[in-house]
């Protein structure tokens, strides 16, 4: 930049859903040993939308915060990533732009490319402000990942959003060139237009998230970026945690290094938490991940967390970021703790009754059942039209 200034993530903010399933319930229902969610894929419970919760709720709530912090001076741009997209034409994020009050002088778009989109999003955001650094961009990803019933990939299914403000001189994390970046047609996961649910081949997904690690990994050393040693932490995307250990071991074996135990967990161990907890969120868990960190590690000034965000079908992208020295004065810690902790249990029968509800396809009026808490709500469609209010 001309100015010398850096660019990167300024402020970070999520929400969850209103009710979680404990991973006990689905077990006890399935007769699955518990250890195989536990320990098998390091998952404790799922987050599970309410009749009126979508991306747009979600994300609008993950985003108001960092609106009522600093306000929409210069909130040129509002980048929304999912790969749960309510509508084929308009962006979800037009929504959200109403929701929070946004200046009608913002462009709005909406990302998608599986898993992937939120780091596209970021890529998108930290360009337009190269160019201008005068500019903030509200970059909101939102998902709810979605399975069906009794099939094998239920247990790992979630939903959150994070929301980031991408600005020059960020206070949390500023971004770094290179990326390391990778792309291969494959059919690992993959949601067809006339579905609700996603289908998975899994051992396909896990052999080409894999293949993407070692590939961006093998582009980000040739584009110049910083040696395996250099990174304190890293933050993989998480289908389920133990994917992100999977990975890392991969990492190591692919660029000669030792897969020490204790080395791995020191490096993931901080940016599972709350994944563990919620569940998959597609587009939104690779900065699940970063939120996890933040809040979680003691001190972090100044170490640079590798990032690696990888998208089904596929696409993938390496880069470094540098945590800014003071970013703690900025966290929202103790708000992330309550989104989690403020999830209403229910049990195996009340899910899968929110699992299976849809609207109508007729185009009438019906409204939604009121079930969230939170401060934006899907009131209902009328008219083909979603209608959404604040609280």
């Amino acid at each position: 930049m001309s100015n010398g200034a850096t660019v990167g993530i300024h402020d970070l903010s999520f929400a969850t859903t209103e009710f979680v399933l404990p991973h006990t319930a689905l077990a006890e229902y399935n007769g699955t040993p518990v250890g195989k969610y536990h320990t098998g894929i390091g998952q404790r419970s799922m987050s599970v939308p309410a009749a009126d919760e979508d991306i747009v709720t979600l994300g609008a709530s993950a985003a108001a915060p960092i609106v009522a912090r600093h306000g929409t001076d210069g909130i040129r741009t509002l980048v929304f990533a999912t790969e749960s997209s309510i509508d084929q034409a308009k962006a979800a994020g037009v929504y959200v732009h109403s929701l929070l009050g946004l200046p009608s002088a913002t462009r709005v778009v909406e990302l998608k490319q599986a898993c992937y989109g939120a780091t596209a999003a970021l890529q998108f955001a930290l360009g337009l402000i190269h160019r201008d650094p005068t500019q903030k961009v509200l970059v909101v990803a939102s998902d709810v990942s979605k399975y069906e019933l009794d099939s094998p990939g239920e247990a790992t299914q979630g939903a959150a959003a994070v929301a980031m403000l991408v600005t020059a001189d960020p206070a949390l994390v500023r971004i770094e060139d290179p990326s390391g970046l990778f792309t291969a047609d494959v059919m690992d996961f993959w949601r067809p237009n006339y579905r609700d649910a996603a289908l998975v081949d899994g051992q396909e997904s896990i052999g080409a998230y894999l293949q993407a690690v070692q590939g961006t990994w093998k582009d980000y050393a040739e584009q110049g970026g910083r040696p395996l040693e250099d990174f304190g932490a890293f933050c993989y995307h998480q289908p389920f945690t133990k994917m992100a250990y999977k990975a890392h071991r991969h990492l190591l074996n692919s660029a000669g290094h030792d897969t020490d135990e204790a080395a791995v967990e020191r490096a993931l161990g901080r940016t599972t938490g709350y994944n563990a907890v919620i569940g998959n969120s597609y587009t939104a868990s690779v900065y699940l991940g970063l939120a996890a960190l933040l809040d979680d590690a003691e001190d972090l000034d100044g170490q640079a967390v590798g990032f690696l965000s990888y998208g089904s079908g596929s696409v993938a992208e390496f880069f470094a970021g540098t945590v800014v020295p003071g970013y703690r004065e900025h966290l929202r810690t103790e708000a992330h703790r309550e989104a989690v902790e403020r999830r209403q249990p229910i049990g195996h029968d009340r899910y899968r009754e929110l699992h299976e509800w849809g609207f109508p396809t007729d185009g009438g009026d019906h409204p939604t059942p009121a079930g969230t808490t939170g401060p934006f709500r899907l009131a209902g469609i009328a008219g083909h039209k979603r209608i959404y209010e604040k609280r």
